[in-house]
């Protein structure tokens, strides 16, 4: 709002200055010029109906002379008034459509109208620094779930593709640099129902300057940045950063899960990926054998590091040794799109290929080529952007690695249901055989669609007829949530994946546990079972049904009138 005040008062300075002189003068000239009254007597005019005459004058003519006629010298004197105050105006209007057109003047009424917007909200939101392929994919994760998001990006063309996107949220969109504290504090980082900060710029600098800012004037909001640097990385986390998602370090653990336990990379790829998403194929990647990297760039030195790891052999293709840093004994220089250079890296004998580089023709060029040479390959394609989808799955490469979806991935999980952050943490540590399990649990009440995923916390506001039903005294069990409210025999397709109980946490607890209040739990399941699940949460006389196969009594007096037959029965 200051911003816009002084805008307008620095450019309409002049203007203004200009019409109250001229007004000014042409009142005084009035007031001074002798005329003459009704009888004939000279007059002089007074202050107020000079100020009157002269105001409708400058607007309009044809009022008339008042309050009496005027003499030969004040018409002389109106008439070069109309003429001044014509030119006047022109110059302060001029000056107007002036002003309205000037980029800063209207920057800064956005920039207003956006901040009142901001402020009068009334729901939980993220604030998201960045809309290119990773923030417009997290916005729209974001929006199908229900959550509300406001974004700020520089470019003013990203920022309106929000007015046309099929959004089921309006997301409040600002033309600026996140890296500008005002921005963000116009976006609402101060707000109170700002629950967190998310930076994907593709600048680490600038995802840097957000995540300390954010820090400083909002301890308590929760900082995820998007970071492919490892000395960025440690930066963020010496003051806080909550969570700190580098999509070439994630990818490649991935990589190696798979490579290790293809059962847990399903598992890990069902329960992260969108709701009512086709389930995909298990992907088995081969464990021993020769495998070809090329590109060492960020990308293939963190999937270099977990291949060999695994003790892998490797051989990398680099077209830019003394960029990258790697030495000539240590590769192949080349880009990989040639076969000879495919040849030297002994492709032919090669089990796995990954083509990394920062360029996706190239990409698409290293995987039929080698294809070519070696069919039997388990090729792993690097996706820089997402225009190119359709031609990378027609491609058909066995693994897929897009940043933007990673990162956006691993985001929406965080804020949608933390929870499953904590599950897929706890479930690294669990055999193969246990993951095989579950996929097959979760394909038996999912068919072919990717499950939905949701929190409960056993508290008034989420789950009412179970809080006050533990507060009774009268034990409430898993098994209590899994039943269906209107057939109790028969069991929700769903699944406890963790329960949180003083913040103690376990994986597939039995249907046995005893739930407290406090209590949070994660469950998976077909998407109709969440909906029959907040009817037994939220109902009294649905739990009941379920717990004793019968209603529970309304009011204090039947409630009464049971606890006595039941006495009397005993």
């Amino acid at each position: 709002m200051n911003n816009v005040v002084f805008l307008i008062f620095r450019r309409m300075r002049r203007p203004l200055i200009s019409l109250v002189l001229v007004y000014a003068v042409a009142i005084l000239g009035l007031v001074l010029i002798p005329g003459r009254d009704a009888q004939g007597h000279p007059w002089h005019m007074d202050f107020f109906h000079a100020f009157y005459f002269v105001s409708f004058m400058a607007t309009t003519i044809g009022f008339g002379e008042l309050p009496y006629e005027f003499t030969d010298g004040q018409r002389m004197w109106v008439i070069v008034s109309i003429y001044i105050t014509v030119v006047v105006w022109i110059y302060a209007i001029g000056n107007v459509l002036t002003l309205l057109q000037d980029a800063t003047f209207r920057q800064a009424m956005t920039e207003q109208r956006f901040s009142r917007r901001i402020k009068a909200m009334r729901e939980e939101f993220y604030l998201v620094c960045g809309y290119g392929e990773t923030g417009s994919a997290l916005v729209n994760t974001l929006t199908e779930r229900n959550q509300h998001a406001v974004v700020v990006d520089i470019d003013e063309e990203r920022v309106s593709l929000l007015g046309v996107e099929n959004l089921r949220q309006f997301v409040p969109g600002l033309c600026g640099d996140a890296a500008r504290p005002i921005h963000l504090l116009e976006a609402g980082l101060k707000h109170p129902l700002c629950a967190g900060v998310v930076a994907l710029t593709n600048q680490n600098e600038v995802n840097l300057k957000i995540a300390i800012t954010s820090k400083l004037l909002h301890p308590e909001v929760r900082v995820i940045c998007r970071a492919d640097s490892h000395d960025i990385e440690a930066n963020m986390a010496s003051f806080g950063t909550d969570y700190i998602i580098d999509p070439f370090d994630t990818f490649a653990r991935h990589l190696a899960t798979a490579l290790q336990s293809p059962g847990l990379y399903l598992l890990h790829d069902w329960l992260t990926s969108l709701s009512h998403s086709e389930l995909t194929e298990p992907v088995y990647p081969p464990a021993q054998g020769l495998w070809v990297l090329c590109g060492y760039g960020r990308f293939g030195k963190a999937v270099l590091k977990r291949l060999r790891a695994e003790g892998l052999e490797v051989v990398v293709i680099e077209a830019d040794p003394a960029l990258t840093g790697i030495s000539l004994d240590d590769c192949v220089v080349g880009v990989g799109t040639e076969p000879e250079t495919l040849q030297q890296a002994q492709i032919e004998r090669a089990a796995g290929l990954v083509a990394g580089t920062d360029n996706d023709a190239n990409n698409l060029s290293i995987i039929m080529t080698a294809r070519q040479l070696n069919a039997g390959l388990f090729v792993v394609a690097r996706q820089n952007l997402m225009d190119n989808q359709s031609i990378f799955e027609a491609v058909q490469a066995n693994m897929v690695m897009h940043p933007s979806s990673i990162i956006a991935n691993k985001i929406q999980v965080l804020l949608a249901t933390p929870m499953l952050f904590e599950f897929i943490s706890l479930a690294q540590y669990q055999d193969e055989g246990w993951a095989c399990e579950l996929v097959s649990r979760i394909a038996a009440i999912t068919s072919t669609t990717t499950p939905e995923i949701w929190e409960v916390s056993i508290e008034e506001e989420q789950a009412l007829a179970v809080s006050r039903c533990i507060a009774e005294g009268q034990p409430v069990r898993l098994h209590h949530l899994l039943a269906d409210p209107r057939e109790r025999e028969n069991r929700l397709p769903s699944i406890a994946l963790m329960i949180e109980s003083n913040n103690a946490r376990q994986i597939l607890p039995a249907a046995e546990t005893v739930l407290h209040i406090g209590d949070r739990l994660l469950f998976c399941g077909h998407y109709a079972a969440r909906s029959k699940m907040e009817w037994t949460l939220q109902n009294q006389h649905a739990l009941a049904y379920i717990m004793t196969g019968g209603s529970r009594p309304q009011g204090r007096v039947w409630r009464t009138l049971e606890r006595l037959m039941s006495r009397h029965g005993a």
